[in-house]
């Protein structure tokens, strides 16, 4: 029982951590940040840094809440044209489905690890918790290892993969032109992965390392 609740707490780790990082990188103060740096890249086709801000801010709280498509769609730049078009109002639907599923899924996961701390209290296995955590923190270094490698040496390739693995077809793939790749350059995403791994890897630090999580039995 208390190996089963070991490695039960270590598994749900890593998605807990990675759900804390998602959360904090989809506010408005990430956005900011990201666009108030000296060193981002321009928009060539004339967006302004805090034009991308601007509409930044919709698209963010269109994917975090059960926005409507109408909330996009009917966004209009200063000529009167659509900021979206259709194959990006698409794209954004789905980013929509995919961001709402995974903080479910960390609000999930959380209350199953309160829910096994509670157990581990109930019946005095409280050690077996703290070793999971301590497991988890592990297991979540590795994990943020074999994939900081991957991203770091083949970015393109790992973006790819990512969006492969969660949309369907090519239905992530815009012209330059598109207002989705002028607010959101491939610098903004090498940023979001960069930021959510040093995130993770602190939380997962501070569980592997914690002399608290390994009392003596």
């Amino acid at each position: 029982m208390k190996t089963i609740l070991t490695w039960l707490t270590a598994l749900l780790v890593p998605l807990i951590l990675l759900s804390i990082a998602l959360r904090l990188l989809l506010t408005p103060t990430f956005l900011r940040l990201e666009y108030g740096q000296a060193s981002f890249p321009p928009d060539p086709y004339g967006f302004t840094q805090s034009e991308r801000l601007h509409w930044a801010t919709y698209a963010l709280e269109f994917i975090r809440t059960p926005q409507p498509l109408s909330y996009l769609a009917e966004l209009k730049m200063n000529d009167g044209r659509s900021l979206f078009n259709d194959r990006e109002l698409r794209h954004m639907l789905d980013v929509q489905k995919v961001t709402l599923k995974a903080l479910r899924l960390g609000d999930l996961t959380l209350g199953m690890l309160l829910v096994l701390g509670l157990l581990a209290i109930r019946y005095r296995f409280f050690p077996a918790y703290l070793k999971g955590l301590q497991r988890g923190g592990q297991l979540t270094l590795l994990l943020v290892v074999a994939l900081g490698l991957f991203g770091a040496f083949a970015f393109w390739d790992f973006f790819t993969l990512f969006h492969l693995a969660f949309f369907e077809g090519d239905s992530w793939i815009f012209d330059y032109s598109d207002t989705l790749i002028r607010l959101f350059p491939l610098r903004f995403w090498q940023d979001v992965f960069g930021i959510a791994a040093l995130i993770v890897t602190a939380g997962a630090l501070i569980l592997a390392l914690s002399p608290r999580l390994n009392p003596r039995r």
